[in-house]
This record gives structure tokens, C-alpha cells and sequence, in this order.
């Protein structure tokens, strides 16, 4: 008989991975105030302009549920530079931003005051440790990658609902890049926590959550400007160090996956966005 996957313990496993990463980000802070996106924050909030140039479904069924029941609270956890928080106060009653980073919260200051928005609280701190009242909705966009502890993530944002809940998560592609070279070096292809282990997640606690996928298309593929930076890059994700047992096949996974390209090598595209809700 097949052994059956703890998909629970494999999230944990691969946000421990994620977070060694996260920590070394933190190190590097010449500040030393740990906040990994001090010197990134800006940087984040042009490529998500890049990344909403276009309509996409996700926005449209969120906003769109917003529309069909007006005067709506909203919780947005991870709000990140408020992309998602500026959005969502256009259709609902009022919206309270969760976000951990100073750096991020500061940019986010300036874009509602800039698109003049006033019906936003933002509440420092990271989910599921801050205290909030319920709201009608709650929405959290890729920012449930960090907390080991999917499960407590996902009761806690339960018990601060009333009505829906959205999750915004990477879905990966089966057969690509990351899931070849996680499935070399772990024996599953999953290269990082993502919708596939969340949903199954999800199953086992007894939510039965509906899925829309991304109509937009896959994510704009990664560039590197050599081989060398593609396998530091690819190494780093895996969290391997400065040598390892698998170089020599990941330099040939990535001489085999990438494309030259206008003086560039180009990462095939790997992920779309899924929207889970319930």
C-alpha cells in the first residue's frame, strides 16, 4: 500500500527551509532591525504594478463578491504594500490591513494616501498572533508561506470570519524545473509550500474548499544573467550549501530548462496563482 503523505509535517518542512532563507535575509540587514524588506519593499510594489496591469479573475470574483453584498468588512492578512487592501476598500464598508513590516507599511501609507483612501485600518503584527475583531471576509494573498503551522493559521482565520474566506496560493506546475529537481533532492515535488500541500491541508481538516485558478496564465518567468547565478539561485531555494551532492545534476537540469534569450537565461514558467475559498 502507497504511504500516505503528511501533508501537515511537509509544510512545516518546507516553510523551515523557506524561513533559513528568510533568516539569512535578516542577518544582511545593515540596520540590524531584522526586517527583511527594508531595502525590497519598493522594489515589491513595482513588480505587483507590473503583475496587476491586467484584469484577472481572482480580483474580479473577490471584488465581484464584494459588489453582491455591500457594506462588508474586510480582513486583509499579509497586506504586504496594500495592493489587495486598496482594492478591496473601493467595495467594502471598511478594511484592516495585518502586516508585520514596518517597511512594507510605510509604502502602503503613501499609496492610500495617495489614491486618497480612508476606510483602512492597518494593525501592525503578523498572523495569527494579532488580536482582531471578526470580520465578513477575510482574504490572505501568499502571505501564509512563513507560519509552519498551517492548521492554527487557518483556525484562527476561521474564528476572525463571518462570512468567506480567501486564500490566494502558488499553484506549481507539475512538471516543471523546482518540481524536477524537488523531486531529486526531497522525493516529492514540492519545492516550497504552496496550494497543492494547503488544500490537502485543508481536506484533512474537514474543509472542503472551492478552487478557481488564475485565468491570467502562468507567472512571468525568473531571469539570471548566467548559469552560475541560476544554480546559486536554485541552490539557495533548496536550501543547499556552497557545495553539494546535487550540483553537477542541477547545473544540468538548468543547461537543459533555461532558454538564452536576449542576452539572458530565462526560467520556464513554473506557478500560477489558485483561489481557494469557503
Amino acid at each position: 500500500m502507497e504511504e500516505i503523505t503528511d501533508w501537515i509535517r511537509l509544510w512545516r518542512e518546507l516553510v523551515e527551509v523557506r524561513s533559513h532563507k528568510r533568516q539569512e535575509d535578516q542577518d544582511r540587514d545593515p540596520t540590524g532591525q531584522g526586517d527583511i524588506w527594508r531595502a525590497r519593499a519598493r522594489d515589491y510594489q513595482a513588480h505587483l504594478q507590473r503583475r496587476w496591469a491586467q484584469p484577472d479573475s481572482t480580483r474580479s470574483f473577490v471584488t465581484g463578491w464584494l459588489q453582491a453584498h455591500p457594506g462588508a468588512t474586510v480582513l486583509d492578512i499579509g497586506a504586504g504594500t496594500g495592493a489587495w487592501s486598496a482594492l478591496l476598500a473601493r467595495h467594502a464598508r471598511s478594511v484592516t490591513a495585518v502586516e508585520p513590516s514596518p517597511a512594507m507599511i510605510g509604502v502602503m501609507e503613501e499609496n492610500l494616501a495617495a489614491e486618497k483612501i480612508t476606510n483602512v485600518q492597518i494593525v501592525q503584527g503578523a498572523w495569527p498572533d494579532v488580536e482582531v475583531p471578526p470580520h465578513d471576509v477575510t482574504l490572505c494573498s501568499h502571505a501564509m508561506y512563513g507560519y509552519p503551522d498551517l492548521p492554527l493559521f487557518v483556525r484562527r482565520l476561521v474564528m476572525a470570519t463571518n462570512r468567506i474566506c480567501f486564500l490566494v496560493l502558488r499553484a506549481a506546475t507539475a512538471d516543471g524545473l523546482m518540481a524536477e529537481a524537488a523531486m531529486r533532492i526531497w522525493g516529492h515535488p514540492y519545492d516550497s509550500p504552496n496550494f497543492q500541500v494547503a488544500y490537502n491541508i485543508l481536506l484533512q481538516m474537514g474543509i472542503l474548499a472551492n478552487v478557481l485558478v488564475e485565468d491570467s496564465g502562468s507567472w512571468s518567468p525568473w531571469t539570471s544573467d548566467s548559469l552560475e547565478e541560476a544554480l546559486s539561485k536554485i541552490k539557495r531555494r533548496f536550501g543547499l550549501g556552497q557545495v553539494s551532492d546535487y550540483d553537477e545534476f542541477l547545473a544540468g537540469l538548468l543547461r537543459e530548462r533555461l532558454t538564452y534569450r536576449d542576452g539572458q537565461y530565462v526560467w520556464p514558467p513554473g506557478a500560477h496563482s489558485a483561489l481557494v475559498y469557503w
